[in-house]
């Protein structure tokens, strides 16, 4: 097993091409920029968003905190591809005000309680880097509102260990079953993928 320094190293190497694409963004003119990241179950958009964020500053949004609230959760929207996150607040919250330059006020969502995060709450300041992270960010229905998008693959064998280190085994059926397949079908469906401008492949 990688020690943690061995870790960062091999982290930092990975995600050169992402860090050199941002430095150039932020010598441009542009005074709001937003960057996407993308990709595969358990294939490092988180790792790689925090790393982004501790480098460059900014703000960060993440998807999975805009689960699907009890009353949007329907056979019909369940079985939309890309309909299991609440894309609609996602879009009205974060995406609208970030590009009219306002502050967001950021409500969590907790898919445990099926219910937002009072104590999680909070005003988001208007900053220029924008970093949204999360399957789904790329849905149609935003549109293409990023300057940067980022996609972290995986193969299969290495997407069910990081499930397991992640999750444990206790969901692992669901995330075989349910959760992966779902976003491969999204990613497929909507050609993620081939929309974004670097791929990282997670090893």
């Amino acid at each position: 097993m990688a020690s943690s320094y061995e870790q960062q190293q091999r982290d930092r190497e990975r995600f050169m091409p992402v860090v050199l694409a941002i430095e150039e963004l932020i010598h441009t003119e542009d005074d709001t920029l937003l960057i996407a990241i993308e990709g595969r179950t358990g294939a490092g958009k988180t790792t790689i968003s925090k790393y982004l964020h501790q480098k460059f500053g900014g703000n960060l949004f993440h998807l999975d905190d805009y689960y699907l609230q009890a009353h949007q959760r329907t056979p019909e929207r369940l079985r939309e591809v890309g309909g299991n996150v609440d894309y609609e607040r996602f879009k009205a919250e974060v995406l609208e005000p970030v590009l009219r330059k306002e502050v967001v006020y950021y409500r969590p969502f907790n898919y445990h309680t099926m219910d937002f995060d009072p104590e999680f709450a909070r005003e988001v300041p208007v900053k220029r880097l924008n970093i949204i992270e999360g399957t789904y960010c790329m849905n149609p229905y935003f549109g293409d509102p990023y300057d940067l998008r980022i996609f972290m693959d995986i193969k299969y064998p290495q997407q069910i260990e990081n499930v397991i280190d992640r999750e444990g085994t206790a969901e692992l059926d669901d995330y075989i079953d349910k959760w992966i397949p779902k976003t491969d079908i999204y990613i497929e469906r909507m050609g993620i993928q081939e929309k974004c401008d670097i791929t990282i492949m997670f090893s």
